[in-house]
């Protein structure tokens, strides 16, 4: 009796134990708390919710299209510009750009422009007192005199000559000092000339008052801006002194830094855009000068493009990037930037199926401004918006093409 007794309790021992770890095991696999079940829940509609959004599909009609300005092609090989880019910086036109020095030594005694301000060709930029000019006008007016007192005596003694009144020799003399005024009176012009002055001055000088043979105005040979100012009131300028610097800045230079590696590459007209950045358009131009060394700290080249300028919107000292085109490679499937809908490291495309638009996954290749190459995802023949995605995404986010319009 005490050994079935033992049995039983063995038996009812070993049933609980069964019976405990049997819970725990299928317990667990099936009886889960709420807050799991909600979680497990809310994942599996997220999952389901993805999956119909990538099924889902947009049909437009051909006045929808139009309406929303979307531009559907056909996927199609193409020809690919590979492009350099390099850096560069924007200087002034150095065949516009000109240093105004006093051509004679003198005393300033005006200055009507400051440094920034535009000039106009034949504007007046400062005014000089030059005791050295005043000499020179003054040998000009001399030598206009004599030649004029020589001319008449020469007519005289032509006259007396030919009645034989008197001697050839009073002639020849007369004669002799005829042609020294002239070669005299030639030389005070050239000198008056070099110094800027014109015929018509030089015929309205001996009319003018003796206060103005010393004045001496400084004036712009071209329009453009002052970039470099040297000069005050008062203070004493020599011949070869820079008083003012002018630039004409509706061209400007781009002088971009070649390196060695990309030398062979480079070559005149060869076709640039210049990318400034800070809001500022695109320049396009054709490399004009390549120079023929190289720095020998910095081991580069100079291209150099000559730019329009005509907003001045690129100044000197802005440095900038020059995007040369260097290669033209053939792809399989080109499609212009515009027709990529790209999120982190994720890029799309919308085509056309028999459904409608959807989304298609792509890999992207090489690409340039403008194009790039689709590795994969997108087959030659097949139909792709390649302008508005932008727009139809929007749109679709928002259901806004109609009823009927999204399935």
């Amino acid at each position: 009796m005490a050994k079935k007794r033992v049995y039983f309790i063995a038996a009812a021992v070993a049933g609980i134990i069964i019976a405990i770890i049997a819970f725990r095991y299928f317990g667990t696999q099936g009886a889960q708390s709420p807050s799991v079940k909600a979680d497990k829940h809310q994942e599996e509609k997220h999952e389901e919710k993805g999956h119909e959004e990538e099924e889902k599909a947009v049909k437009l009609h051909e006045e929808d299209l139009k309406e929303f300005g979307i531009e559907v092609k056909e996927a199609g090989p193409g020809k690919l510009t590979v492009q350099l880019e390099l850096p560069a910086e924007i200087l002034p036109n150095a065949d516009r750009l000109v240093n105004i020095v006093p051509r004679v030594p003198g005393v300033v005694s005006a200055v009507s422009k400051n440094l920034g301000d535009y000039v106009h060709t034949g504007e007046t930029l400062a005014v000089l007192e030059s005791r050295e000019l005043a000499d020179t006008k003054a040998a000009y007016l001399t030598a206009l005199k004599r030649l004029e007192i020589a001319g008449t005596s020469l007519k005289r003694e032509e006259t007396l000559f030919k009645k034989k009144i008197s001697p050839e020799l009073d002639y020849l003399d007369a004669k002799k000092d005829f042609d020294e005024a002239q070669i005299e009176l030639k030389s005070s012009e050239h000198k008056l000339h070099a110094l800027g002055f014109s015929d018509k001055y030089l015929a309205a000088l001996p009319s003018q008052p003796g206060m103005t043979y010393t004045r001496y105005e400084m004036k712009a040979p071209f329009s453009g801006n002052v970039i470099e100012k040297n000069i005050t009131l008062g203070s004493v300028l020599k011949d070869d002194t820079v008083a003012f610097v002018i630039a004409d800045m509706s061209s400007i230079w781009v002088n971009i830094s070649v390196y060695q590696k990309d030398m062979a590459t480079i070559r005149k007209g060869q076709a640039v855009i210049v990318s400034a950045g800070n809001n500022i358009p695109d320049a396009k131009g054709a490399i004009s000068y390549i120079s023929p060394v190289t720095g020998q700290e910095t081991r580069t080249a100079i291209a150099r493009v000559v730019l329009p300028n005509p907003k001045g919107l690129l100044r000197p000292g802005l440095f900038v990037t020059a995007k040369l085109a260097v290669d033209e490679v053939s792809v399989p499937v080109l499609i212009p930037k515009t027709a990529l809908d790209t999120e982190g490291s994720k890029a799309e495309v919308f085509v056309q199926t028999e459904e409608g638009f959807k989304t298609q996954a792509v890999t992207l290749g090489k690409s340039s401004d403008t194009h790039i190459e689709i590795v994969s995802g997108l087959q030659q023949g097949r139909k792709y918006v390649a302008k508005g995605g932008f727009t139809l995404k929007a749109q679709m986010s928002k259901g806004a093409f109609g009823d009927g319009h999204n399935h």
